[in-house]
């Protein structure tokens, strides 16, 4: 699976803020990520993200608001 820029992802664990949704804002051997109920950010290396990730929502496919 690809991951790019400005994808959420649900992982499979909840944030200790409650929050399971994150947007990622970086992407290659580490990936680092911007949770979206607390705006925490956190970093990963990429074999440890892929190990939590639950579902992926691509960037294309999330709706826009005008």
């Amino acid at each position: 699976m690809i991951y790019k820029v400005k994808d959420i992802v649900v992982t499979k664990k909840n944030h200790p803020c409650g929050g399971n949704e994150w947007e990622i804002l970086r992407t290659g051997t580490d990936v680092k990520l911007k949770c979206l109920t607390c705006g925490r950010i956190v970093m990963l290396d990429l074999e440890s993200f892929k190990k939590r990730v639950k579902r992926h929502i691509p960037q294309d496919s999330q709706r826009e608001t005008p």
